[in-house]
């Protein structure tokens, strides 16, 4: 039987490179890890603290540091990000070079719910508690409410998406009969918004009175504003 030497030595090469592999394989799963990289990609002002991002990624270790590759869960790190009231989304890895990263998507609230204990809503209209590091600056939501207010997020929504409403709009009051009122920053008068129904249509109703009462210099003329017919703006003087 005629030995083919060249098969055997790629069959060699193959088994040393393979061990190689293996061995530095093991080796850098046992490398302790050298810092923590954590990054916020949302444009929101931080609601959470890295301290309490570190404490969530590491919890009882005291550094990162005495940490192995091996000993890392990173779905377990993941879900415990994901189980705190300000995250919303969460990413976990280890990079190459020995680096624990973190990608911090947290939640974004457009209103703060005047109750006990006061509470934001969340653009995805879930109920979030107020951060202990940060106050947004959002419009207040009054009045009654068996969800939570969260069945307001359309019309909050569009009041964020507005500049000209984001900058007037400082108030949310829900009436008993589910109608809606607007509270405006530096205005003696309310909007009476109605349902929440015809949103857009609404808000440019109220601009063209606007304007034009301004223009007018008739600003101080009104206390109510009445929008809840949708294609007209019927307007009260005092």
């Amino acid at each position: 039987m005629r030995v083919n030497w060249n098969i055997l030595k790629l069959l060699f090469a193959l088994v040393i490179l393979g061990g190689i592999f293996g061995f530095a394989q093991k080796r850098n799963s046992v490398r302790k890890l050298s810092k923590i990289q954590i990054e916020f990609v949302d444009e929101n002002n931080p609601m959470i603290t890295l301290a309490t991002v570190n404490k969530l990624l590491i919890q009882n270790n005291d550094s990162v540091t005495s940490i192995s590759k091996e000993t890392l869960v990173l779905e377990e790190m993941e879900s415990r990000l994901l189980q705190n009231d300000m995250v919303r989304d969460a990413q976990v890895f280890v990079t190459v070079d020995g680096k624990l990263g973190a990608k911090i998507e947290q939640k974004n609230p457009i209103a703060r719910v005047v109750s006990s204990p006061n509470y934001y809503v969340d653009e995805d209209g879930e109920k979030m508690p107020l951060s202990k590091v940060y106050a947004a600056r959002v419009p207040l939501v009054t009045g009654n409410s068996k969800k939570n207010f969260t069945e307001l997020t359309p019309l909050l929504l569009k009041i964020r998406e507005d500049e000209f409403m984001k900058h007037t709009v400082i108030g949310v009051h829900k009436n008993n009969d589910g109608t809606i009122e607007l509270e405006l920053r530096k205005m003696d008068y309310k909007i009476h918004f109605g349902k929440l129904d015809h949103i857009e249509r609404k808000f440019q109703n109220y601009k063209a009175f606007y304007h034009k009462i301004k223009k007018e210099n008739m600003l101080a003329a009104y206390n109510m504003v009445d929008l809840q017919f949708g294609n007209q703006v019927v307007a009260t003087k005092k």
